[in-house]
């Protein structure tokens, strides 16, 4: 029997998140994954580090800072959570390293590509790379002397940085002595991280821009005899520590914080380990940056520049191309919104073009009968066509109602510059709500017909962002469903007049008002079931599960009898299969060729599935602090194509792990087909089935079984 007075026991979220990028590392180690994209993900994992100690570990030593009393009442001590992170991080840099430079550079070789430091070249190419730094490079440079007459030194944040250490001074007499001088490196300026030098028959050669400064770092500093060059990168504090209430200078304290957070307190310093002890306090005493910030890195940082990694056009070295398939059901061409009148759609980004959004939003802006077009934006490209569409119907005379997020992480900018280029064009834009993210994805168009209006709406996972659309797999829902399309409205009412509008969904869960609620008592009727002896199951597609009191009531269900099923991309504070606690749950996750950003909620419901898509994870934030929406596909066709696609994830048997990154087969509630399942590789084939015309569809292969219903 549980004892329901003790605590449940919870993984920690910044161990899951490490564990996360553990798996994108697996990604770049696997041998089976084409050698160049190995390399991006290393890339992916780099970035994904360093936006960890903008963000995670800035606030763990923020909060490692306040006095005694107070960090008790946070449960562990910050400042030993911080050390237990900093250890893991620090096996993860080791195995990253071991499999950049024992694994992909020598199979990189083995290709004919040849990354090479400036020891390496010949007599040959070592003149090439000089008369190229004179070209292109030696005037892209900006030394700074650090010197008495420096009094601070600031360091941009995320930019990569070169010391030269500056000794053997050839003119005495002038009282040379020896100097520390520091410059950025002009990766955005020189137009990118690699410069690729002359082939040589049939091999190729590649240099980082660093190697081909310290080639030349003489040749700056003639009056020394000996100049050594090292690298440095810091990360600074990313937390915009901003009022959330809306008000008519948002905008200009987002700015006045986005110029904080370029000089916000360091994160952490990268430094090469090689640097002389002398250089290293030299920064320190002119940047003020502290022991504790200080970590060992590697001749080279900023491993993220590697999605621009030459690829000398070695397509076997590449994914293969999955080009978008054409839609079933939506038109190629020819009106989007008489389609959408006639059925509801559903599209999958990225197997299917996210320019039928786009089409959408264009034809919308021309046709004389739409009157209104409002939506939200969260993560704004920044050569938007979908804010450029609707740039166009603003100046068409539509009335353009734009929810624009500015407290979107790292997208502030973006979405700063379209907000005021919107509202310049008469746009109606509304900076978010009060002490909460806008996080949902909604579109809704007015469209006068027969004398009356009609409502025609996009619902979607995934943001209205042409670029992210190419790598986030997401569901998007068309519908001129007049319930469901009503209740869109509702939610755009709230976002105009913020009042309260619990209880007057039907359809959608909506946060903050009852998305939490209508959870658990979905939950609350699955164990209801269980109890009866009746069959009972939760599957869960999620990027993140955090909140707490949601783990607490899937952990009831699990002993209550529930099947639990958890699809978690990223961070799950849950641990799965403890007696007592969680004996009934099983949780994996996929990392492949595309980001899992979709999420979706299936409760059994004694027979009669109920299915909900979803902008929200199960994280404290999500359920309280953001305005989300959860909801149901109601075509039945559209219902069986989703459950077809989400039993294909759970037959995963090539890219699934468990929580512990260990690879595993399909669950024995799912019975895989015959061989491998790769659910990403299976999602194409079975959306380019569906696409083929009727009699080619029947000739197709079989749907995957389908678990318990």
């Amino acid at each position: 029997m549980t004892d329901k007075t003790a605590q449940p026991q919870l993984l920690n979220r910044e161990i899951s998140w490490l564990t996360f990028n553990r798996r994108v590392l697996q990604e770049a180690q696997d041998p089976a994954v084409p050698l160049l994209e190995r390399l991006k993900f290393l890339a992916i994992f780099s970035s994904n580090l360093d936006e960890y100690f903008k963000v995670r570990v800035a606030t763990l030593r923020r909060l490692s800072k306040l006095k005694k009393k107070t960090k008790a009442k946070l449960g562990q001590d910050p400042a030993e959570q911080l050390s237990e992170l900093l250890a893991e991080v620090g096996r993860q840099q080791q195995a990253f390293g071991d499999t950049f430079r024992n694994h992909i550079l020598p199979e990189l070789g083995r290709e004919h590509i040849h990354l090479i430091s400036e020891h390496e070249l010949t007599d040959e190419q070592r003149a090439w790379v000089q008369h190229y730094f004179e070209e292109n490079v030696r005037d892209l440079l900006s030394p700074i002397i650090l010197d008495e007459n420096l009094h601070h030194l600031f360091l941009r944040d995320q930019s990569v940085y070169l010391t030269f250490y500056l000794t053997e001074p050839h003119n005495a007499d002038k009282h040379d002595e020896e100097r520390v001088v520091v410059m950025e490196l002009p990766t955005k300026r020189h137009g990118g991280r690699f410069v690729r030098l002359p082939d040589v028959g049939a091999e190729h050669y590649v240099m980082f821009l660093d190697d081909v400064i310290r080639c030349s770092g003489a040749a700056l500093f003639p009056n020394y005899g000996r100049v050594q060059v090292h690298a440095l990168k810091l990360s600074r504090d990313a937390e915009l520590d901003i009022d959330e209430e809306v008000s008519d200078n948002l905008l200009a304290k987002i700015k006045s914080s986005l110029q904080k957070r370029a000089t916000g307190f360091p994160a952490r310093l990268l430094y090469d380990p090689a640097m002389p002890a002398e250089v290293l306090r030299a920064i320190g005493q002119k940047t003020g940056i502290g022991q504790e910030e200080l970590v060992e890195g590697s001749r080279y940082h900023n491993f993220r520049d590697f999605f621009g990694f030459p690829d000398f056009g070695l397509t076997h070295l590449q994914y293969q191309p999955m080009p978008p398939l054409p839609h079933p059901t939506l038109p190629r061409t020819g009106s989007l919104l008489a389609a959408t009148a006639r059925r509801d759609h559903l599209l999958h980004p990225p197997y299917q073009s996210f320019d039928y959004v786009t089409r959408l939003l264009n034809e919308a802006a021309r046709d004389p009968q739409v009157s209104d077009i409002s939506i939200t934006l969260y993560r704004v490209g920044s050569k938007s066509a979908v804010a450029k569409a609707l740039l166009k119907a603003a100046k068409n005379g539509k009335q353009v109602t734009v929810v624009v997020e500015l407290k979107a992480r790292f997208d502030e900018e973006s979405n700063m510059f379209w907000a005021e280029k919107l509202q310049k064009a008469g746009a109606n834009v509304i900076y978010g709500m009060p002490g909460l993210k806008v996080h949902s994805k909604l579109l809704l168009i007015t469209r006068a017909e027969e004398g009356h209006n009609r409502l025609y709406a996009y619902l979607s996972t995934g943001n209205f962002n042409e670029v992210t659309s190419q790598v986030y797999a997401d569901y998007g829902l068309f519908t001129a469903h007049p319930e469901l399309t009503r209740e869109v409205a509702e939610v755009f009412r709230y976002f105009h007049d913020h009042l309260d509008k619990t209880g007057q969904f039907q359809h959608l869960l909506v946060a903050p008002f009852e998305l939490r609620q209508q959870l658990t008592a979905l939950i609350d009727h699955e164990i209801a079931l269980a109890r009866k002896g009746q069959e009972a199951y939760i599957i869960l597609k999620l990027n993140a599960l955090q909140d707490e009191r949601m783990i607490g009531k899937l952990y009831e269900a699990s002993e209550a009898g529930v099947r639990v099923e958890l699809l978690v991309r990223g961070i799950s504070c849950v641990l799965p299969g403890l007696h007592g606690q969680s004996t009934n749950i099983q949780q994996r996750g996929i990392v492949d060729r595309f980001l899992e950003h979709a999420r979706m909620y299936v409760f059994g419901n004694g027979g009669e599935e109920k299915l909900y898509v979803a902008s929200a994870d199960w994280m404290n934030r999500n359920l309280d602090r953001r305005v989300e929406v959860a909801f149901p596909i109601l075509a039945p066709e559209l219902r069986a194509e989703l459950r077809d696609l989400l039993d294909l994830q759970r037959q995963d048997s090539v890219k699934s792990r468990d929580w512990q990154n260990n690879f595993v087969g399909p669950t024995e509630e799912a019975a895989a087909a015959e061989g491998e399942v790769r659910a990403q590789f299976e999602t194409y084939a079975y959306l380019a089935a569906l696409a083929r015309p009727a009699a080619a569809r029947k000739r197709a292969a079989p749907a995957p079984k389908k678990a318990a219903r």
